[in-house]
């Protein structure tokens, strides 16, 4: 069961401070998964009847008005949204869907939707409804299986650096681009005023988890292996993990603090002078500091630093799925259609911050020059999807206690390793 917990809370629901703060002026890929499917193609016709949505609030609380237009222009249809309390939203749904009361359309989330990719649960994404090469090819890649995709990206975000740009300045340094720079560039920062340098949630939660398996990836490693079988007692995973502890061992981050709830206070006090993290931190800043325009001289992001095999960072965000037991596709297809529009996801972030799923509408003048968000465009392009298993949250929640044990110096990577690969073939995958 996922678990969309005090963290996922603060995302869903920190959009709007991002939008109000910055007010600066997949390719090669075919319609295979579609095709796949033999899913009915969405004509241009009106649509007509009633579409219930089911959304967790947060995002989508500006859906009212982001879906005006289409409204206006199909007069004989009906949208109900239904806004769920992000804490309770799966729940909610899950046990609708089991009832067979769920909705025409619901949101997922592309990092933890795994169980839902299915025919008996979701409708295939129509023949030609969307461009797959369209959107940032982890988003679209996290709605596929088998050939078949059964979503459609609708917001985006990933991790990327954010640190104290003034003391960066004041030390004479500049983001690190590989593992092995992060502690020099640590240490600068230290030296220029910061009590510790990186302000690392010590949640040691699903998060905590979720941030080593990214790591893991940059050391070479992969989650599951080719064949689906869980692959986390590996060299890589161990480098992760050490990766990881090093930040505490080294005292450029403490494991007393600061929590997620503490991280923007002890940025702009000094406490910690960067982050690594996703971009809805920026519209935070300018109130943590009570100073409008302090974001825009004391912050600077960059891509993440590479480890043995690459910087590729995780994709998260938000997409749209129609139920399988929708009584109305054809008028839930051409909304979702509508949804993943540039002009629309380009209204979206106006009225809430939330980042584009569409490359193309990170050129539109609202958006694009933003050089706080640059580095979040650039790491957007060189993600991957977390493991389209229906267990991959249990086990990122079990890794994030291991993690906590590495940091801690209370267990040795490689036991952590071995303790997480065990602990996952114990769960199994979900699959028969």
């Amino acid at each position: 069961m996922p678990n969309l917990s005090r963290r996922t809370a603060l995302r869903l629901t920190a959009g709007m401070a991002l939008g109000a703060a910055l007010p600066l002026s997949g390719c090669g890929r075919q319609d295979d998964a579609a095709a796949a499917s033999g899913a009915k193609k969405v004509d241009a016709s009106p649509a007509t009847g009633t579409v219930n949505v089911w959304a967790a609030q947060g995002d989508a609380d500006v859906l009212g008005t982001v879906v005006k237009p289409f409204k206006s222009a199909n007069p004989g249809l009906v949208v109900k949204t239904t806004l769920i309390p992000n804490a309770e939203y799966y729940t909610k749904l899950q046990a609708a869907i089991a009832a067979g009361k769920g909705p025409d359309v619901a949101q997922f989330f592309p990092e933890s939707q795994a169980q839902f990719l299915d025919s008996s649960t979701l409708r295939p994404v129509p023949e030609g409804l969307v461009d797959p090469g369209s959107f940032f090819k982890s988003l679209w890649d996290a709605g596929v299986v088998d050939d078949v995709a059964y979503t459609v990206p609708w917001y985006a975000y990933t991790y990327a650096l954010v640190y104290r740009s003034d003391l960066a300045k004041k030390a004479g340094v500049q983001a690190p681009t590989t593992w092995a720079g992060m502690e020099p560039f640590l240490k600068a920062l230290q030296g220029a005023g910061a009590a510790h340098a990186l302000g690392a949630d010590i949640g040691w939660d699903i998060f905590n988890g979720q941030d080593v398996a990214m790591y893991a990836w940059q050391a070479g490693g992969s989650l599951v292996t080719s064949a689906g079988k869980w692959n986390l007692n590996t060299p890589q995973m161990v480098d992760a993990l050490d990766y990881n502890a090093a930040f505490f061992t080294a005292g450029t981050a403490d494991t007393s603090g600061p929590t997620f709830l503490d991280a923007q206070p002890y940025f702009v006090s000094g406490k910690t002078a960067s982050m690594i993290t996703g971009p809805w931190v920026i519209g935070q800043l300018d109130t943590a500091a009570k100073k409008s325009g302090w974001t825009a001289s004391h912050v600077a992001t960059a891509p993440l630093p590479a480890g043995a095999s690459s910087s590729v960072s995780f994709s998260a965000g938000g997409t749209w799925g129609v139920l399988a037991d929708s009584g109305n596709t054809d008028a839930a297809w051409k909304l979702v259609r509508y949804l993943a529009k540039p002009s629309t996801q380009v209204a979206q972030y106006k009225g809430y911050g939330s980042l584009p799923a569409v490359i193309s509408a990170w050129d539109d003048p609202a958006i694009k020059g933003q050089p706080l968000l640059d580095a979040f465009f650039t790491q957007l392009t060189n993600t991957r999807a977390f493991p389209q298993v229906s267990t991959w949250q249990q086990v990122a929640t079990r890794l994030g206690k291991e993690v906590e044990a590495v940091a801690k110096g209370k267990q040795t990577a490689a036991k952590a390793a071995a303790n997480i690969q065990a602990y996952a073939e114990s769960v199994g995958t979900g699959t028969q």
